[in-house]
């Protein structure tokens, strides 16, 4: 049997990413020395036009990796992986602390570059521990906010901070309620 029907078989004549049936074809992972059913997947026109410029991106078309990431095929997941790593949004952040890769499939992922961005922003507390999306931190003194009257108390606990992805100085999160912007000099991680 070709590959072509060997994979039309595995994924049921639909993009291994997203379902849809229009316009498949053969996709084989890019930086990947080895070809073959492992290193490839049945992918739709607009799956692969993203996958291939990423300056073509749209982020919701890629929500589909909520399912598609949990296949049991590598060639899946590697680009599930990969695509996650490439879009500018907050959601896929939540979706690649979910996955699972197996060291050799995570390295074959990795082999794009995908994920290494050295231009990434790394926001660091005052003691320059590293936050992420959903620490919790605490604060170091009392901080007024801008534009109202509450004070967040030195050892007010934020929890499920968010980063500003513009700035490596900011966060955002929740005291008493409201949710503020703080300077990741005052906050300290828990």
């Amino acid at each position: 049997m070709s590959q072509e029907k060997e994979l039309q078989k595995r994924g049921n004549s639909k993009c291994e990413l997203c379902n849809s049936d229009e316009n498949l074809s053969i996709y084989n992972l890019p930086d990947i020395k080895e070809n073959g059913l492992s290193t490839s997947l049945y992918a739709c026109s607009t799956c692969i036009e993203q996958m291939n410029d990423s300056d073509k991106i749209d982020p919701n078309h890629w929500r589909c990796l909520n399912d598609s990431m949990w296949s049991e095929h590598d060639a899946v997941k590697i680009m599930a992986w990969r695509m996650l790593n490439r879009i500018n949004a907050d959601w896929p952040q939540d979706l690649l602390n979910m996955m699972y890769l197996e060291d050799e499939t995570l390295e074959l992922a990795k082999a794009s570059g995908d994920g290494e961005d050295e231009n990434k922003l790394v926001h660091r507390d005052v003691n320059g521990v590293v936050l992420e999306h959903g620490d919790s931190v605490v604060l170091i003194k009392d901080l007024k906010v801008k534009g109202s009257s509450l004070v967040a108390k030195q050892g007010a606990a934020v929890r499920n901070i968010r980063l500003d992805h513009e700035n490596a100085d900011y966060i955002e999160g929740k005291v008493d309620g409201q949710q503020i912007v703080i300077i990741t000099q005052y906050v300290k991680k828990i």
